[in-house]
């Protein structure tokens, strides 16, 4: 359990403000990373593959995370959560993807609907939804996502009208984790009719509670992976949510959606971390100990080459994935960062449980190995919370007004001062 010494003392080394550049953790996220790797052991490995087969919901591992501190870890203090840092918050998803990736989604979905909360709420809201997520072990689901709108948000059509002192909100949700048992939502929704109104004025941004008149639950989607992480579509039906559940004003929407999303990539980018660790993990093993014409396959070059390109990339996507964490607890807007985070280590989860399917050769296929399961697993990073191609659309556009900015920047100074 998180010892309430250990998250004061994280609390006060935030609290120096000192941003050296460090690559080693401090004895709290040792601690911390040591505690989520040992729950995760213990508790996820043995229970993963009969949640991958059942699909049902984890109930017993989500109660047990949320006892000890791991779930929700991000919640301030003051709102009754263990009040971690985001580089903290990640060190938990690697080490809890490292026992499962679907386990570890059903623990910690609810971040990404705490993301907007965080960004945005009034001091009435985060009491009530955050402080709701920590005192229980409850669900709550980002509900942006539709059948005609994923990484593109601006296409969502879910429409909100203001009626008195309400909105009524009207539309369809599609693959919203968590959607079968959240207790609230986090909910875009267009609220300007005009076609031509830019995003950052057409959408408005609610907090909608799950009992609300209206609200339909999808059945469970049977995915490719991450089995056991409820999937739904939640169809909204005039459903009437009072105008003090708009998070900051009308027409914000779009701009806390996108702020969530800088907030919460690096924890994906986390999750697919731990996939890849434990890949590498499970293919060295597997060397260590298969035999092929007379030897270790761990003493044949092409094995070495594969186990070595796995390693490198697992170890620069930690890194970069570090950095996008610890700009977000720097108050550092980075969607630079987050965005290459995200989709190198997404790549690199894919590739690295590709090259670990391979590498254990015909066993590999078979899904009494786990490999087989972490390839399934891995390929949504490559698809939610944008896809890889929509991180490298991010990262062009942002070099691209980088360079022009400093461009302008120059022929300024040229003409006036040189």
């Amino acid at each position: 359990m998180l010892s309430r010494h250990l998250l004061r003392a994280s609390a006060i080394s935030r609290q120096t403000g000192v941003r050296t550049i460090s690559f080693d953790f401090s004895d709290q996220q040792r601690d911390i990373q040591q505690a989520a790797l040992k729950f995760a052991r213990e508790k996820l490995v043995p229970v993963a593959a009969k949640h991958d087969e059942t699909g049902e919901f984890p109930w017993a591992v989500v109660k047990e995370a949320h006892s000890l501190g791991f779930m929700n870890p991000q919640i301030p203090e003051k709102y009754g959560g263990p009040g971690l840092t985001t580089m903290e918050t990640a060190l938990i998803v690697e080490a809890l993807s490292y026992g499962c990736t679907g386990l570890q989604l059903a623990i910690m979905g609810p971040s990404l609907a705490i993301a907007p909360v965080l960004i945005a709420g009034n001091e009435e809201q985060k009491k009530k939804y955050l402080g709701m997520l920590a005192a229980e072990p409850l669900i709550a689901s980002y509900c942006v996502t539709e059948p005609g709108a994923g990484s593109d948000v601006n296409g969502v059509r879910t429409r909100a009208e203001k009626k008195g002192d309400e909105w009524v909100i009207n539309g369809d949700k599609a693959w919203i984790t968590g959607g079968g048992y959240a207790q609230w939502f986090f909910v875009l929704a267009r609220t300007d009719a005009d076609p031509k109104t830019p995003a950052g004025k057409a959408f408005t941004a609610f907090v909608v509670d799950g009992d609300t008149p209206g609200i339909i639950r999808g059945k469970k989607e049977r995915n490719m992976g991450q089995r056991c992480a409820d999937t739904r579509a939640i169809t909204f039906e005039d459903v009437r949510v009072p105008a003090q559940n708009v998070l900051m004003k009308p027409g914000d929407g779009f701009k806390v959606a996108m702020g969530a999303f800088d907030m919460t990539r690096p924890g994906v980018a986390a999750g697919a971390l731990g996939l890849a660790w434990r890949a590498l993990d499970e293919s060295t093993k597997y060397a260590l100990e298969r035999k092929t014409f007379g030897t270790q396959i761990a003493n044949h070059q092409a094995v070495q080459f594969m186990l070595a390109d796995m390693a490198i990339n697992l170890e620069l996507a930690r890194l970069v994935t570090y950095k996008a964490a610890s700009d977000v607890d720097n108050k550092v807007r980075s969607s630079y960062y987050a965005s290459i985070a995200k989709c190198f280590a997404a790549d690199t989860a894919n590739q690295t449980a590709s090259n670990a399917v391979q590498i254990f050769g015909g066993a590999g296929f078979n899904c009494e190995y786990p490999v087989e399961k972490l390839m399934r697993d891995a390929k949504i990073y490559q698809i939610y919370e944008g896809t890889s191609q929509i991180q490298r659309m991010v990262i062009s556009r942002m070099m691209f007004n980088h360079f022009q900015a400093n461009v302008l920047l120059y022929t300024y100074l040229d003409r006036y001062f040189i």
